[in-house]
């Protein structure tokens, strides 16, 4: 079963007793965010905050931030039901005799009725008046970030050239009651679409909906080929189709059922501070300059709900969103990489700083050719760092990998360092935009390949007490850390893996440890990999935090962390929201 709107999923989500209400006054800035962030780490329920201060809306957080409510919200018991389905689409084998088209008509026939629908009247545009944000519950979500922030939003724009509808999320920082940022990345295809309206010097329409249910949400995140619209998608994840209706002041058209639409345009020369914001990398995204969206018309439901989430060091419930696209997305991966056979994306790599997949290895260097392919796949390109193992290991089994990566990772050719584009988020790398990558063949190897299998017999824990040495490393100490790495590598009692951290760090947190390597290493400047006089392989990383002295000339930005007066707060107002 999947669900027409926001309120018919928050009554199942009910039903089932998967959403708490909070009925007593909180504040939008900060204090609604250490409450979700809380609940979230302890993959608790979704949010209902009734009583908003200085609005007359209720507000919902953290609604998808597990995967019994995402699968709820997909109609779906497990995530990889969508993937069989489409990879069952997909098996042209099942088409090519009599026998085979007669026994697919059953799965085909819902196939026309993914399209969306037009409407003349919808229940988003119930209510029509002038915009004024103010009086949305819309969050500050951390200490630093710039201003309150939409963190939910369908951006919906039109290409200019070809007519086709782009649904996108992007950020909206509000300025004012009808003002806000808009968060275009380079690489985002509202970008894309922006530059070709400024190219013509036109007047960019825009329409953002906010308040949409499970799977027409999940549609605008999925990173789609861009021939597939949206809402065709949507409708595929619905099995029915997505009502539109066009809005009243553009051509754009937009969710029927959404809770709230907001109508305008982007000045095409008009650009403004957007940022600081805590983002999903766990760090603060900097401040930049970008497009503003200027709404002329705001439309509601009569009695509308506004949702929201919250983003930083994971988990949080924009990992639940990820995962969903590493399941449903694996079949099409596996069409232009057959050899793939699964996909695991650690929530620590927040998605684009690591992936770790296996294969049907078949012939030498296989995996470097798998490295590249998955490179150059849409979005894969942005990907860190890239572990590939063997068919027999399972990749959602950290370590198995690890114990893979110990065992088949023994010459310095296991190791690929690629250079190429990186994600907008990526703090690490010398430039904006592009850097260095990490390739891990840990593969079987066969005759024809380099290896000794010198560590086969190790299982994890003794990989991790006798081959791993995690390392709080100050620099106060006038220290380099590439320095005392190669002083590392020289050493004959060194283990075989070196891994330094901040000294604030636990080295024995794991999840923390993995979570700073994604983020922090530029594997061209960061990894020292040398083959020893012994022929062992050592491996030293440094996951601190960069500086000049490190030779990084851009703003490494803050960790997320709650102001202490917000937690103190919430502390003490604990058992008020109807917590034990």
């Amino acid at each position: 079963m999947t669900y027409r709107d926001l309120p018919k999923y928050l009554q199942a989500l009910e039903a089932r007793h998967l959403i708490d209400t909070i009925e007593v006054e909180v504040d939008p800035e900060l204090e609604i965010t250490e409450i979700a962030d809380r609940v979230s780490k302890q993959y608790g329920k979704a949010l209902k905050f009734t009583n908003v201060k200085g609005s007359p809306f209720p507000l919902v957080i953290n609604t998808m931030g597990t995967y019994e409510r995402l699968n709820l919200g997909l109609g779906v018991c497990s995530l990889d039901e969508i993937a069989a389905q489409i990879e069952d689409y997909m098996d042209l084998s099942a088409y090519v005799t009599l026998k085979g088209k007669i026994k697919s008509i059953p799965k085909l026939a819902p196939l026309p009725f993914i399209f969306p629908r037009k409407v003349k009247h919808a229940p988003c545009q119930e209510v029509v008046e002038e915009p004024n944000l103010n009086l949305l519950p819309i969050i500050k979500c951390w200490p630093q970030d710039g201003g309150k922030y939409i963190t939910l939003p369908l951006v919906f724009t039109k290409d200019p050239e070809t007519g086709q509808q782009n649904v996108g999320m992007y950020r909206l920082q509000v300025y004012d009651e009808k003002t806000t940022g808009m968060h275009w990345h380079l690489h985002k295809d509202g970008k894309v679409i922006y530059e070709k309206y400024r190219r013509l010097g036109k007047k960019m329409p825009v329409s953002v909906a906010i308040g949409c249910d499970p799977a027409t949400l999940y549609a605008a995140t999925a990173p789609l080929p861009k021939m597939i619209d949206e809402m065709i998608f949507a409708g595929y994840l619905k099995r029915k189709s997505v009502e539109l209706v066009r809005c009243l002041t553009n051509d754009i058209l937009v969710p029927a059922h959404a809770e709230f639409i907001l109508e305008g345009y982007v000045d095409l020369e008009e650009r403004r501070r957007e940022g600081p914001f805590g983002d999903h990398t766990g760090y603060y995204s900097l401040s930049d300059d970008y497009p503003v969206f200027h709404i002329e018309k705001m439309t509601r439901k009569q009695n509308p709900i506004y949702p929201t989430t919250i983003v930083g060091k994971p988990p949080m419930e924009d990992c639940y969103l990820g995962k969903a696209t590493e399941r449903i997305f694996l079949p099409l991966m596996k069409i232009q990489c057959p050899e793939l056979v699964d996909l695991d994306f650690p929530l620590e790599g927040v998605f684009h700083n690591c992936a770790i997949v296996s294969i049907k290895k078949a012939f030498p260097l296989h995996g470097n050719k798998v490295l590249y392919a998955l490179w150059g796949m849409g979005q894969m390109m942005y990907t860190k760092m890239i572990i590939v193992v063997d068919e027999t290991v399972d990749v959602h089994d950290y370590k198995a990998v690890v114990m893979a990566m110990a065992h088949q990772v023994t010459r310095t050719n296991h190791l690929v360092i690629s250079e190429g584009p990186l994600d907008a988020l990526d703090h690490a790398s010398n430039r904006a935009f592009q850097g260095f990558r990490l390739g891990i063949d840990a593969t079987q190897k066969l005759p024809l390949e380099q290896s000794d299998g010198k560590f086969n017999q190790m299982d994890f824990e003794f990989i991790m007490s006798n081959c791993v040495e995690i390392l709080p490393f100050s620099k106060d100490k006038g220290l380099k850390a590439q320095a005392y790495l190669s002083s590392k590598s020289k050493d004959l009692n060194s283990k075989p893996v070196v891994i330094l951290i901040d000294e604030w760090i636990d080295p024995t947190d794991y999840s923390t440890v993995s979570w700073k390597i994604f983020n922090n290493i530029d594997p061209m400047r960061d990894l020292i990999c040398i083959e020893k006089t012994d022929g062992t392989l050592f491996v030293g990383l440094d996951a601190t935090k960069k500086g000049p002295e490190d030779g990084l000339m851009r703003p490494w930005p803050d960790d997320i962390e709650m102001s202490a007066e917000i937690v103190e707060k919430v502390n003490r107002r604990w058992s008020e929201y109807g917590f034990k």
